[in-house]
């Protein structure tokens, strides 16, 4: 998560940036997946704090589709939000643009289990 920056918090809602850097490249000189899946899980567990969760849970789910390429020294803004935070479940719904045009290159979708506060 080094080189993420938070640039906004509200209600229901994340919004964090980052540059691409090299060593977040696939082998085809572009954003790897695992470097989107990653941020969209940590990004959206985040949204789950503004919802007023206490727990981020663990992940049950999670969609990503990929729209369009990133590559290194460009900067993507990555905007969270949570849909439903229940006692059990949370939906939260993530999408990936470029700063500098606002395309979007991803759009996920994470569904996570929320632990159940203990009775002892």
């Amino acid at each position: 998560m080094h080189g993420l920056r938070v640039e906004l918090i509200e209600t229901n809602r994340v919004v964090c940036s980052f540059k691409v850097t090299p060593r977040l490249l696939n082998e085809g000189n572009y954003l790897h997946s695992g470097a989107v899946a990653t941020f969209l899980d940590m990004v959206s567990s985040a949204a789950i704090y503004t919802a007023g969760g206490t727990f981020v849970g663990t992940s049950v789910e999670i969609n990503i589709s990929f729209m369009d390429a990133a590559y290194a020294d460009e900067d993507i803004e990555i905007e969270a939000k949570a849909l439903h935070v229940g006692k059990a479940v949370a939906v939260l719904s993530v999408e990936f643009r470029k700063k500098s045009t606002g395309k979007i290159i991803a759009q996920g979708r994470h569904t996570k289990y929320l632990p159940l506060p203990s009775k002892m």
